[in-house]
């Protein structure tokens, strides 16, 4: 029997939240949804999601201050997660996947259709 897997979208703007998780449910995982990071961080511990899609410009806690604190615990320290950004730049992107991010998306060149193929990509096959 297959295991549903677990997806945190962490993102402030409603409408984008909203085309994520409407278009990850399609694909039957489990979502959970939270509007800036300090909340994310709190499901993501309690919850331990097999994957996180993290915005970095939220209020409250911004995404870069959320993995930082989640991979301080002992499971967040390995916790998959797809920066989702509209930051742009060679050093912005190397700070990202230094934080252990699997991978980021900037959010203006990619559709709702090709985030679900890339989270069914990295759940399937951890790649």
């Amino acid at each position: 029997m297959e295991i549903n897997k677990k997806i945190l979208i962490v993102e402030d703007d409603a409408a984008s939240r909203r085309v994520n998780v409407d278009t990850l449910k399609k694909e039957k995982y489990t979502i959970f949804e939270a509007e800036n990071g300090k909340e994310g961080l709190e499901i993501a511990l309690r919850e331990h999601p097999d994957l996180l899609l993290v915005d970095v410009m939220m209020p409250i806690m911004n995404g870069m201050e959320m993995v930082m604190e989640l991979r301080k615990d002992k499971w967040g320290k390995n916790a998959n997660i797809i920066i989702l950004t509209n930051l742009t730049g060679e050093r912005t992107m190397a700070d990202f996947l230094a934080t252990g991010a699997y991978d980021y998306l900037v959010k203006s060149t990619w559709s709702a259709e090709e985030l679900a193929k890339r989270v069914k990509q990295k759940l399937e096959t951890g790649i």
